[in-house]
């Protein structure tokens, strides 16, 4: 049967498997890039309290904190004659769309900020359910060599999606009002909901419910039936020590990530007097380029010199920034200082989320690998909230030079945990279990 673009199989096509990922972590950002960044700055603009827009960022990034509740289900239920992961990735899609709807119609938002953080909070709820979807699709089919520069362009692709959507919906926002900037995502994500529909994740699948196909024999391998069988798999894999490292790791690391995201936009709107409309042109456009520089040279650069190595190089580099810019108060009056930080910040920041993606992926028994890969990104996420939380406290004791240079030494704690990381004896374990799992089996049979 002659292949067309609408019966191409990802499993076989290194090219649209690249191309539905970029695609996929595209439609996870364009929410983000409001959700994250463009109201936070919205809120500040509007008199809005560092309290209450830290407030928001918490309940928003709550339910990705919650996706190991959402992975054992993915891992567990799907309709495998349609892919193991792929139903689930159109659900979440549909789910997004139907959500920034909804948050487009919450009136009067800036005084009703409790319908506002639940609307917030439904839609993050849909994107943990892509994500986790997704997550779980690369690690299936992905083969491991390829993962790096997967990686590069999955999280390019979602700072460049962020950065757009940060650009385009603060000028909605500032223009047509917060329908209108949230009607767009909802639109974007509906446009990239094609690709999923249409693209199979292994020969001989069906396209539709109603259409031909079959479940894969690999899929039928791979699925998992039995809830103790899933818990127990992913104990096992979790509690290694090295998948231990990788939990402090990670949630350290993406806390502080948001821990500085969220400050930026209050420090420079409360602080120095900017408009949101400033801080959105100058952080989207950082945005971009971190994300172009991602794309392009993010999954290059660990494929030559390793993960471990240049992860050690974008800690030192994030560190030595932040003392740079929190203690250089005499020059936050300069715009293109600020800038210059955000654009060094964003880069590195991409970089690195880049390489803690690999390393996580990297972890992972295909066996649970939604469950254990959405292990650690709710963990990211958990961290997320937690250290974000701090801002308002911390603010109320201390300067902003000590609140900046906090990031810096969260960046100095993961930097630790990453020097008693060892991945090549990760991956000797987890091969281990694949194989005590398979004599498990054959046992299992012969009786």
């Amino acid at each position: 049967m002659t292949k067309t673009a609408f019966n191409s199989v990802l499993s076989e096509n290194t090219f649209l498997r690249y191309f539905s990922f970029v695609a996929l972590y595209f439609a996870q950002g364009v929410p983000y890039g409001l959700l994250y960044f463009g109201i936070p700055a919205w809120m500040a603009a509007n008199g809005k309290t560092p309290g209450e827009i830290a407030t928001f960022a918490v309940v928003v990034g709550l339910p990705a904190s919650f996706k190991f509740f959402v992975a054992p289900l993915i891992d567990r239920y799907t309709y495998l004659a349609m892919g193991r992961r792929r139903p689930w990735v159109i659900f979440g899609q549909i789910g997004l769309v139907a959500s920034c709807i909804f948050m487009a119609l919450v009136p009067d938002p800036l005084n009703n900020l409790n319908q506002l953080m639940l609307a917030g909070f439904v839609i993050t709820c849909f994107v943990s359910i892509q994500d986790v979807a997704t997550d779980g699709l690369a690690v299936d089919i992905i083969p491991m060599t390829q993962q790096p520069r997967a990686n590069g362009l999955m999280w390019g692709s979602m700072i460049i999606a962020v950065s757009s959507s940060l650009a385009v919906g603060t000028w909605l926002l500032n223009t047509y009002g917060f329908t209108a900037a949230m009607l767009m995502p909802a639109a974007v994500i509906c446009l990239i909901m094609c690709i999923p529909l249409f693209l199979r994740e292994r020969k001989g699948e069906k396209i539709m419910p109603w259409s031909s196909g079959v479940a894969s024999p690999e899929t039928q391998k791979l699925q998992l039936s039995n809830w103790s069988v899933i818990f127990k798999s992913l104990y096992s894999v979790l509690s290694l020590r090295n998948s231990l490292l990788m939990i402090l790791l990670i949630f350290i690391s993406f806390g502080a990530f948001k821990y500085i995201g969220t400050l930026l936009p209050i420090f420079t709107v409360k602080e120095l007097g900017w408009t949101n409309g400033e801080y959105s042109q100058y952080a989207s456009t950082a945005l971009l380029i971190g994300g172009i520089c991602g794309m392009l040279f993010g999954g290059i650069l660990i494929e030559k010199f390793g993960r471990k190595r240049m992860l050690d190089s974008y800690f030192l580099g994030l560190l030595v920034i932040t003392a740079v810019f929190a203690f250089s108060t005499s020059n936050w009056g300069n715009k293109n200082f600020i800038y210059a930080y955000m654009l060094a910040q964003y880069v590195l920041y991409t970089f690195a989320t880049i390489g803690i993606y690999s390393l996580a992926m990297q972890c992972c028994w295909k066996k649970v690998s939604a469950s254990q890969f959405a292990f650690y990104m709710g963990i990211a996420n958990f961290g997320q909230v937690s250290l974000a939380a701090l801002i308002g406290p911390l603010k109320e004791i201390f300067s902003w030079e000590i609140t900046l240079f906090v990031f810096a030494f969260m960046i100095v704690l993961a930097w630790l945990l990453l020097q008693f990381l060892n991945m090549e004896k990760q991956v000797t374990s987890v091969a281990g279990l694949e194989k005590g799992d398979l004599q498990k089996q054959t046992e299992f049979i012969s009786i």
